[in-house]
C-alpha cells in the first residue's frame, strides 16, 4: 500500500497534453528550408542527397524539397557552404491547411464520433520497413502519447478494420500480403503511407526489389513524410485521412 502511494508521488501523470497544448520540439528533428535569398544554385545540396529529393528549378533560381522523397539525415545542411539550408523544427508535414495543432484531438475525436460510431480500428502493416515508423506507430500507444484516449484502437485484423496504416516500400515479397490485406479491409476504408519509403521508396526508390511506394499496389488517402514521423505527426496524418473519407462519404449521398 505505501509503496504504491510512494510511487504515485514520485512518479506524476506521463501522458502529454499534446494535442490540446503544442508538444515542445526543441529536440525535434523537422523538415529541411531552403532560404532561396541566400541560396546561389551551386547545386551541392542535390547532388548529395541520397534518396534525390531536392530539385532546382535555375531558370526561376528556386530550390524545393519533396518531402514525400526526404529522410531527414541533415546532410543538405551540412554540406551547404552558404547555410541556405536548414532543419526546423515542423514535424507536421501531413498539413493539408493552417488548422492548428491545439485542436486536433478534438476534430479527431469528433469526426471519429460522427463516421465511425465513436471509435477508429487500425491495422498496421509493415510492407518492408527497417521497423523506425514501426517502431513510432507502436509509440501511439504508449502513457505519452495514449492514442486511446482519442477512441483509436489497434486491431489485428484488417476485417475490423477502418484504416490501414502502411509502412515500408512495397517490396516484392511483401506485395501479395498487402494487397490481401488491403482486399480484407470492408469498405470504406482508409489507406494512410507512414513515412518516406512508404510515400516515394525513400532511399531505396527504383531499385529491383522496390518500387516508389506503396500507391503502385494499393490507393492512398493520405501520406506522412518523415524518417521515421513522430506519434504526433502520425495522429496529424490520421486526421487528415478522415477529411478525405468525409468527403467520400459526402459523394456518396
Amino acid at each position: 500500500m505505501f509503496d504504491k502511494t510512494r510511487k504515485i508521488i514520485k512518479y506524476p501523470r506521463l501522458t502529454q497534453d499534446s494535442p490540446k497544448r503544442p508538444v515542445i520540439s526543441d529536440h525535434f528533428i523537422g523538415k529541411p528550408v531552403v532560404d532561396d535569398d541566400i541560396c546561389n544554385g551551386c547545386g551541392e545540396c542535390m547532388n548529395r542527397c541520397p534518396s534525390g529529393a531536392i530539385h532546382m528549378e535555375k531558370a526561376k533560381g528556386v530550390t524545393g524539397i519533396n518531402y514525400d522523397e526526404c529522410v531527414f539525415c541533415m546532410l543538405c545542411e551540412e554540406v551547404c557552404p552558404l547555410g541556405a539550408v536548414r532543419m526546423t523544427k515542423d514535424i507536421y508535414l501531413a498539413e493539408r491547411d493552417s488548422a492548428s495543432w491545439e485542436k486536433i484531438g478534438d476534430e479527431l475525436r469528433a469526426k471519429i464520433n460522427k463516421m465511425f460510431g465513436r471509435s477508429l480500428h487500425i491495422r498496421e502493416v509493415d510492407s518492408g520497413s527497417c521497423n523506425a515508423c514501426d517502431y513510432e506507430i507502436n509509440a501511439l500507444n504508449n502513457p505519452f502519447v495514449d492514442i486511446e484516449r482519442f477512441g483509436v484502437h489497434f486491431v489485428a485484423s484488417p476485417r475490423h478494420a477502418d484504416m490501414l496504416l502502411v509502412t515500408g516500400a512495397a517490396v516484392r515479397n511483401m506485395e501479395q500480403a498487402l494487397l490481401k490485406t488491403y482486399n480484407a479491409a470492408p469498405d470504406p476504408k482508409l489507406v494512410v503511407a507512414v513515412g518516406a519509403c512508404a510515400c516515394s521508396g525513400g532511399i531505396f526508390r527504383d531499385t529491383y526489389a522496390a518500387g516508389n511506394g506503396i500507391r503502385r499496389v494499393v490507393p492512398v488517402d493520405v501520406c506522412i513524410p518523415g524518417c521515421p514521423p513522430r506519434p504526433q505527426a502520425i495522429l496529424h496524418g490520421i486526421l487528415k485521412a478522415l477529411d478525405r473519407d468525409a468527403e467520400f462519404m459526402i459523394n456518396l449521398r
